[in-house]
């Protein structure tokens, strides 16, 4: 039997499967195997992947809620209230704005299905969705699950990736409902500023759209550069819901928690739809989240190693012949032009089969990032080791670029 012809078509032809080549680094049992040879996952934004990054004032939080035997039930499908409180403190520090936890901040087991959720209120069939490209490769692809159309807002890479809103203003139609961006933006690191955020929000407000600004890597901003939330902006509260993760600014991926916050009457419908859409996010890694979100020792530790890498990675990196790049802006990525050594897979596979080490390609993130390659930088917890990691591309790229008479 052909099952796959009873599927719905925005899912079976999804990429990454059993069946298909595996485009995505963080798809398939081709990564388990890789690793399992002695190869280095550098594809994965997971911040000090594989080392232990747990604080210690997380793992004494879940062990005194491991010995109290209460862990093995639901918390709220919305989020346990302890941890929606220390995240609305936290937002509220940030943005200014005066936040409830018990009315504008829904917890989600993971940032993206967050994202998924944040969109699926809106978005009926033939809706467009307008995303800025190079941009997370699940923006495009929840569009397409959602029966709507993704529509292309091209970066540019001579603009530091900053949006040219006259190509968001040809790009509009009838059918426009959502602007989408990832904020500081994955994955180039841009974070966009303000005077570029206001022209937006003016744009969203006058065509009255909605937006989702997904933040997952708001937590490290560098080099003094201003970070402005969208909500916070004239007209914008009542119509945007923002997605965040302690994945990428604690270094807790593993948790499996993401949040929403957003106005009340968005707000009043999620809640409504968290029991059947989200369940219930972990129980224990609510515990520990609190702790972590709250341990001011730890999140300006974190910032510190996570600067540093930054540093140490573009002090190698740029150095390779025919390679462009700049300092990453924000999170723990770099973003490479590598366009004068060949195709961004070209190049990805050349740093996995001659360096042993897997990076993404820049397809992936739309048609802005062919060209270039996507390196987490925050990999690993010993800096020697990374900075090992990245001599080993360096040398690679360096012996490419010498087959093509760069060097």
């Amino acid at each position: 039997m052909d099952v796959k012809r009873r599927m719905n078509d925005r899912f079976k032809d999804l990429e990454g499967g059993l069946f298909s080549a595996v485009t995505k680094a963080d798809v398939g049992e081709g990564v388990g195997n890789f690793l399992a040879a002695g190869g280095a996952n550098m594809a994965w934004a997971d911040p000090f992947y594989p080392d232990p990054s747990v604080p210690e004032s997380a793992k004494k939080a879940m062990m005194e809620a491991l010995e109290s035997g209460t862990v093995s039930h639901y918390v709220m499908p919305i989020g346990d209230l302890a941890l929606r409180k220390a995240l609305a403190e936290k937002i509220s520090r940030r943005t200014g704005l005066p936040i409830d936890p018990s009315r504008n901040v829904i917890v989600s087991p993971g940032s993206d299905s967050g994202l998924l959720f944040s969109m699926m209120p809106f978005i009926e069939e033939g809706d467009e969705i307008m995303i800025p490209d190079p941009s997370y490769p699940s923006n495009f692809l929840n569009a397409k699950l959602l029966g709507a159309k993704a529509v292309p807002v091209p970066l540019y890479e001579e603009d530091g990736y900053q949006p040219r809103m006259e190509e968001f203003e040809k790009r509009l139609t009838p059918k426009t409902k959502m602007v989408l961006i990832s904020h500081p933006n994955n994955p180039t690191t841009t974070v966009f500023r303000k005077e570029k955020l206001e022209e937006l929000a003016a744009f969203i407000v006058k065509n009255d759209l909605i937006l989702v600004s997904d933040q997952a890597f708001e937590d490290h901003i560098y080099d003094g550069i201003e970070f402005v939330a969208p909500c916070t902006l004239p007209g914008m509260w009542e119509r945007t819901l923002t997605v965040c993760s302690i994945s990428k600014g604690l270094g807790l991926s593993g948790f499996r928690i993401g949040y929403i916050y957003a106005d009340d009457h968005i707000m009043d419908v999620l809640y409504g739809a968290a029991v059947n859409v989200l369940g219930a996010s972990n129980t224990l890694a609510s515990i520990g989240a609190v702790a972590a979100v709250r341990d001011e020792a730890f999140l300006k530790s974190n910032y510190e190693r996570l600067l540093r890498r930054r540093d140490l990675a573009y002090e190698i990196l740029s150095e390779i012949p025919g390679v462009t790049m700049k300092p990453s802006e924000s999170g723990i990525l770099s973003w490479l032009n590598v366009s004068a050594l060949g195709t961004s897979g070209e190049v990805a596979d050349y740093i996995r089969d001659h360096a042993n080490i897997m990076v993404n390609q820049g397809t992936p993130y739309g048609a802005q990032g062919e060209g270039h390659i996507r390196i987490v930088t925050a990999c690993f917890a010993d800096d020697e080791e990374a900075a090992g990691r990245f001599r080993d591309i360096k040398r690679a790229l360096t012996e490419l670029a010498k087959e093509k008479g760069i060097c």
